[in-house]
């Protein structure tokens, strides 16, 4: 992870995601290569996917409320440094799951938290990502950009901003993936005599 942050950093530095931003290719690539990463190593590695599955999930559901800091995409959009289409949805959308993931967290720690909701609030999470990343390219200033109307995601491309496509949101949507993954694991292994089954952090 140390080594993804800084190989972005660093490509954002000298200028290669603002340089393609028209054609957003080297930011899709920065956005996508991790994920696929992480899902090649968990289906080929047994170590890795053990290591995965035994993560605290109420750790990785709390870390889900730095998303609060989404507002940001509002407070730009006033200031008319991003456009509308996707400030509101991505901004609004990650401040939604900022805030309730202490919730979500605490619930779930104390076994309170019923497995489909736990399952729909990460599925939520992860939607919300994707319409960001969506509204992002539509909102660009390239030949995508079919939502730009003068002000474009352009910053986005640009330091500090560009940290948001490129490492934080593929970290945070692999986070959600590995939460479901615990939970259809759960599922296989212990189902209660009711047929529900029972999320355990043993």
């Amino acid at each position: 992870m140390a080594l993804w942050f800084l190989a972005v950093l660093l490509a954002s530095y000298i200028g290669v995601f603002s340089t393609w931003m028209n054609v957003p290719i080297p930011l899709g690539v920065a956005a996508g290569l991790p994920i696929l990463a992480f899902a090649i190593w968990y289906w080929s590695s047994g170590y890795f996917r053990e290591y995965v599955l035994s993560l605290n999930p109420v750790v990785l559901t709390a870390v889900q409320t730095w998303r609060i800091g989404g507002i940001t995409f509002i407070i730009l959009m006033a200031m008319g440094l991003l456009p509308p289409p996707f400030a509101l949805p991505a901004g609004l959308g990650d401040f939604a799951i900022g805030v309730t993931a202490p919730f979500v967290a605490y619930a779930l720690s104390k076994k309170a938290l019923p497995s489909k909701a736990f399952v729909a609030w990460h599925y939520a999470g992860i939607a919300d990502l994707v319409v960001a990343v969506t509204t992002g390219v539509l909102s660009s200033r390239g030949a995508t950009g079919i939502l730009a109307h003068g002000t474009t995601t352009r910053i986005m491309g640009l330091l500090p901003m560009s940290l948001i496509p490129t490492f934080f949101v593929p970290l945070l949507l692999i986070l959600h993936i590995i939460c479901l993954a615990q939970m259809r694991q759960l599922k296989r292994e212990r189902i209660e005599p009711s047929g529900r089954p029972s999320l355990s952090l043993a």
